[in-house]
């Protein structure tokens, strides 16, 4: 369990519901969300008890794990939590054992890529038109057509808690 101040990152209880309302804000495909969740551990922030975020991590191939999900509550953005999120990410990849850590958007996702930029992942590559060949509806942000499918990743042997605790 990861604790700081008011926010708390842990694992769900036997009993709490999927939240979804947090997952499909970034990821519109509940489809998806079911399938990649399966597999993967999800981990809830709570801020004073109430939920404020949420990320599911999985491990990939050759030591890699990805971030599959990231949300934090739409009024609450901007505040730091989201770095939390990704701090406890890192340390839950490296005690998997984890060299690498990556996480996917979309190339109209403008400020979800500024943001993982400034908390030290590096654009990886470019998978050009996934979201038209995984998703069945068009989606656009801030009047951008997502196409194509943004990769970034963070080589956990050498990234610091001191890189991620940086403001911008």
């Amino acid at each position: 369990m990861y604790h700081d101040n008011a926010l708390t990152i842990r694992d769900p209880g036997a009993d709490e519901e999927i939240p979804y309302h947090l997952l499909l804000e970034a990821d519109p495909s509940r489809e998806l969300v079911d399938a990649y969740l399966k597999d993967a551990k999800l981990r809830l922030a709570y801020l004073n008890d109430k939920l404020v975020g949420v990320y599911v991590l999985r491990a990939a191939e050759n030591r890699i794990v990805e971030i599959m999900n990231i949300s934090i509550e739409t009024n609450l953005q901007g505040r730091g939590f989201g770095k939390h999120l990704i701090l406890d990410a890192v340390n839950l990849a490296k005690s998997l054992g984890a060299l690498e850590l990556i996480v996917a958007t979309g190339n109209s996702s403008i400020s979800q890529l500024a943001f993982y930029q400034k908390c030290g992942f590096r654009i990886s590559k470019i998978v050009p038109d996934h979201f038209l060949k995984h998703y069945p509806e068009k989606i656009i942000e801030d009047g951008i057509w997502c196409r194509d499918q943004i990769i970034l990743s963070m080589d956990l042997k050498s990234v610091s808690e001191h890189l991620l605790r940086r403001g911008p």
